[in-house]
């Protein structure tokens, strides 16, 4: 059973240690990988690195509520969410998704449950149609990562497979800064010699397609000395 899960981090944002700790043993009896916040201060830039792989957040957290983590994640990402609450007042919209979660657990809770919980959305992933197209937005563009294409304000845009490789990459971590070695290593798969000035190019090639006008401003930012990200 627990080679099933080992490949799953699961993060826990939870603000009672207690209740965090009973979580991590349930899930680590399963194979779960876990990492633990017990502040919703971080909470975003974590998912945001792409090292973990479904979300328990409390409602309730210092710093930053549940709730506006899980808005935040929805507007880059589609990664599993579990909402843990004692607020009955907050059920309906929860079970409206109207913040994206995928499902709820009311305190006090079972920790069995709530492993239970995570194995059922986790399967509901696993048996959704694989034919399903993988869309990727953020603000004005659009990747259709299976049919290999990009919309720029609903424009389609004529991308090289190097180009859309790197926008892909950026894309996928939004804010996160990439070192140029980094992109050069994402988007060549072959162990040709790429210098940073050919990245440089593409990214210029790819600001100027992406281009609408001026009220959208740049999305891909220059970071000097270290690389460039998406914001």
């Amino acid at each position: 059973m627990s080679s099933t899960y080992s490949n799953i981090t699961v993060l826990i944002v939870e603000d009672e240690q207690k209740i965090a700790q009973i979580l991590v043993d349930f899930l680590s009896l399963d194979g779960f990988k876990t990492r633990v916040l017990h502040d919703g201060a971080d909470a975003v830039d974590v998912i945001k690195s792409g090292e973990v792989d479904f979300a328990i957040l409390d409602l309730m957290l210092p710093h930053k509520d549940g709730l506006t983590i899980c808005k935040e994640v929805r507007q880059f990402s589609t990664i599993p969410i579990l909402m843990l609450t004692a607020r009955v007042e907050e059920i309906d919209r929860l079970i409206g998704l109207e913040f994206g979660a995928d499902d709820y657990v009311c305190k006090p809770f079972s920790a069995r449950e709530v492993v239970a919980r995570v194995k059922t959305i986790i399967r509901r992933i696993e048996t959704e149609p694989q034919n399903k197209e993988s869309v990727m937005t953020y603000k004005h563009v659009q990747l259709n990562i299976n049919r290999f294409k990009c919309y720029s304000a609903n424009v389609e845009i004529d991308l090289t497979p190097v180009e859309f490789r790197l926008l892909h990459s950026l894309l996928k971590r939004p804010g996160v800064v990439h070192s140029r070695d980094n992109l050069m290593q994402l988007c060549y798969s072959d162990d040709r010699i790429v210098s940073a000035r050919t990245i440089d190019s593409h990214i210029k090639n790819i600001r100027a397609k992406l281009a609408v006008d001026e009220i959208n401003g740049e999305l891909i930012h220059a970071i000097y000395g270290v690389g460039y990200k998406m914001e």
